[in-house]
């Protein structure tokens, strides 16, 4: 699975979930995502409910054949579970990381 933040550039690098790339469904087209693996599931992710950058993101990435997938809630309900964030313009990781877990 690939996580994909589809914010724009300057949001990324402010706050986003480790080991996420900044692909901001603005520039998503054939050229841009050329270099993404065809095999992988790709995730997005926006603000939040508010935000429809995740759909508009998911749509392109499907209409361009990828299989993809929308993190609903995105950043609000990742913060609201008490997960971290990554900074800068590097993707960063969550290894390492003391993750909650669920029991749904």
């Amino acid at each position: 699975i690939v996580v994909i933040d589809t914010r724009g550039a300057e949001h990324y690098q402010r706050g986003h979930i480790p080991g996420a790339i900044s692909l901001p469904h603005r520039s998503m087209d054939a050229a841009s995502t050329a270099r993404l693996d065809r095999t992988k599931t790709y995730v997005t992710y926006c603000d939040g409910i508010g935000c429809n950058g995740s759909t508009k993101g998911a749509y392109k990435l499907a209409s361009l054949g990828f299989k993809v997938k929308e993190m609903l809630g995105g950043l609000d309900f990742w913060l609201r579970d008490g997960h971290p964030l990554a900074q800068g313009s590097a993707p960063g990781s969550l290894a390492g990381s003391k993750l909650m877990e669920c029991a749904c």
